[in-house]
């Protein structure tokens, strides 16, 4: 991947253009951490870039393309300078610059200002690596002008400090706490893609201190969270936090909360062979560790079920009708259910002649 990403800025210098890795890539290239994508920042503007690059996808808007070059995604934005802020969040005036510092000091945190040349060689104009090397993540500049102008680097902030189990710098912290209600400003939808980076990491308990000490759980207005289980399932956390009328989730997501919540307001057993069969296993399995429960068991049981659905039952609705010669009614629907619970009980071989014989025995 870095060959690749030298190569592309030797592609853009050949056209008289400056150009250089920055950010996360070099990053966590010092900290010999994987990267998927790479940033690149340029003098070139989104237009000459894509006269060099025809299959770009242009962002003028943000002044920038995403690409993709021998399989590996990069975004390239023209250097820039952002002069005024709407809603705490959003640029509206944004001037294209020929100058590297100054780009860089429009970013958010200084270990997100490293750079890399065509050389490989790497650039530190802001003092990224003495706060790399000490684990501190510092604004870059004035910390309480750079969170009000956007209040989603708070949220950044304290991705990059779980993420990577780094401290917030003093000032920043005290910047972070002042500037805290602006997170009001921001929509659900940004806050949930930075919540859902910080709730999926393996540092999550730092993450959610974090959040707790600096006050931010009553500005992203998830409170609950003082009260939660820390587990490590994202649909665990979010189904613990009450948000549903609030952060937007997809169907399958918002389907499997009201799941969790539903077995956990209503006491379900969740040892119970239908309720693990009924919810799955997956469904019972978070429960289970937010009730410090034995995820093992639930999972002994689920894989010695004899069936996963009505379908795989030997013996269908018309089956029924026929057996017991009545009008088809709800009663068949009934008479379903109790079949299929007294199979997953193991109560009744899902064999057609024992089924059929039970039906007989109990309704004809």
């Amino acid at each position: 991947m870095l060959e690749t990403s030298k190569e592309l800025l030797k592609i853009i210098e050949e056209k008289g253009f400056k150009a250089y890795i920055v950010g996360g890539f070099v990053r966590d290239y010092i900290l010999n951490i994987d990267s998927v994508d790479v940033d690149i920042c340029t003098n070139a503007t989104p237009k000459e870039l894509l006269e060099i690059f025809d299959n770009a996808i242009p962002n003028e808007d943000y002044g920038s393309i995403k690409l993709k070059y021998k399989k590996i995604n990069f975004e390239i934005t023209t250097f820039r300078r952002e002069t005024k802020y709407v809603d705490n969040r959003k640029p509206i005036e944004i001037d294209y610059i020929d100058s590297l510092s100054e780009d860089l000091k429009r970013r958010d945190i200084t270990i997100n200002t490293l750079c890399m040349n065509s050389d490989g060689d790497i650039l530190d104009l802001l003092g990224a690596t003495k706060d790399l090397k000490n684990k501190f993540i510092k604004v870059v500049g004035n910390p309480d002008e750079k969170l009000e102008e956007d209040a989603l680097r708070i949220l950044r902030c304290i991705r990059f400090a779980t993420k990577l189990n780094f401290r917030i710098d003093g000032k920043t912290k005290q910047a972070i706490k002042k500037n805290a209600k602006f997170l009001k400003n921001l929509s659900y939808e940004r806050k949930k893609e930075e919540l859902d980076k910080i709730f999926s990491s393996k540092n999550i308990k730092y993450g959610i201190n974090l959040i707790k000490k600096l006050g931010l759980d009553k500005y992203l207005e998830i409170e609950n969270i003082r009260k939660i289980r820390i587990i490590d399932d994202l649909l665990g956390i979010w189904s613990q936090l009450n948000v549903l009328d609030k952060y937007i989730f997809t169907k399958n997501e918002e389907d499997q909360i009201i799941k969790i919540n539903h077995l956990i307001d209503n006491k379900c057993d969740i040892y119970d062979n239908y309720v693990i069969y009924k919810y799955g296993a997956y469904i019972t399995s978070i429960v289970a560790k937010i009730k410090n429960k034995d995820i093992k068991k639930i999972n002994e049981i689920y894989e010695n079920l004899d069936i996963y659905n009505r379908n795989e039952i030997n013996i269908d609705g018309e089956d029924i009708i026929k057996i017991l010669n009545k009008e088809p009614d709800k009663w068949v629907s009934e008479i379903q259910k109790d079949i299929e619970k007294q199979i997953v009980y193991k109560k009744l071989e899902n064999n057609e002649e024992k089924i059929k014989d039970y039906i007989i025995k109990k309704y004809k």
